[in-house]
């Protein structure tokens, strides 16, 4: 499944390759997260990702990944070169150049002039809380503040939405059924340095299971990832339920928490049926993705309504 535009929408392929290399081959052909991609607080642009072989239950990743545009072919090096599952920052992009790729800039005219944008706007908005100066008011330095002030979970779930954060994800059901995901992102605009967010986490931003099937989660990677939604979804499949209603379990788990989160799920099944599912909030009403089989000579979009 690919996404119909770039809107936060998470792409996922069903395609008639070896599930092995159906992630890098997808993304060669849609484009991944990278150039021009979100910026941190301090400007520099990092990527995060993820991709794994349901098979062996192996996983690579990488996260706030510098100068490497293409993250999921680093994210893949990982698990053929190394017995880890996820490095990160500089370490990460200097074993991406061990492993031969190539260093660029990933900065762009459009994502300085986004950066320019929010320190003329006294940084806002950010995501800093507790902190003195007064971070709604301020870009800072910021020290601990001795009194916290406990913000309510739920005002924090409504910085992240459709338009301040991108993410490309892709569940691979292979000819012989093998099933493999993969997430790539530049994490949430203005994000504090350091920041992770649920791509490069294992069972978070994707997961998948080549006895029932996968799924891949998009939104607010910092409330998503501590549910674990895409590896709740396959668990929920792997029960006999249905991608399309495993999907709608997952958002009904979060939003008893997290009532206003932003965020969407995909699920696939190894017999190729297909789902999704998001929260409905204000300006995010459906959910569009993309999907390739070997019976359509074309990719089909595909939209949901929010719940």
């Amino acid at each position: 499944m690919l996404p119909a535009r770039d809107d936060g929408g998470r792409r996922a392929l069903c395609a008639p390759l070896p599930a092995s290399r159906a992630p890098a081959a997808a993304w060669a052909r849609g484009g991944g997260r990278g150039a021009g991609g979100a910026a941190a607080s301090r400007q520099h642009v990092g990527v995060q990702e993820s991709r794994g072989s349901s098979n062996t239950m192996e996983v690579g990743a990488v996260a706030d990944l510098r100068r490497i545009k293409n993250a999921v072919g680093v994210a893949r090096k990982v698990i053929q070169h190394t017995k880890h599952t996820l490095l990160v920052g500089e370490s990460a992009s200097l074993f991406a150049e061990s492993m031969g790729f190539p260093c660029e800039d990933l900065t762009t005219k459009n994502s300085l002039s986004i950066y320019s944008k929010w320190l003329n706007q006294r940084c806002q908005p950010n995501y800093w809380k507790n902190v003195i100066p007064d971070a709604s008011e301020s870009c800072g330095p910021y020290k601990q503040a001795k009194q916290f002030n406990n913000e309510e979970w739920i005002n924090s779930q409504k910085r992240i939405n459709i338009d301040n954060h991108d993410t490309i994800g892709m569940i691979v059901i292979g000819r012989s059924g093998n099933v493999a995901v993969g997430t790539s992102t530049n994490g949430a605009v203005h994000k504090i340095p350091g920041r992770v967010g649920d791509a490069p986490i294992a069972g978070a931003g994707a997961y998948a299971d080549s006895r029932v099937g996968g799924a891949a989660a998009t939104g607010d990677g910092d409330v998503m990832m501590r549910f674990l939604p895409s590896y709740q979804a396959v668990e929920y499949m792997r029960t006999g339920t249905d991608p399309t209603t495993a999907c709608q379990n997952v958002i009904s788990r979060i939003r008893k928490y997290a009532p206003d989160f932003f965020g969407a799920v995909i699920c696939a099944n190894t017999n190729g049926t297909y789902g999704a599912a998001c929260n409905k909030v204000p300006g995010f009403t459906q959910f569009h993705f993309m999907v390739f089989s070997p019976f359509l000579n074309h990719s089909s979009e595909q939209i949901v309504d929010c719940i």
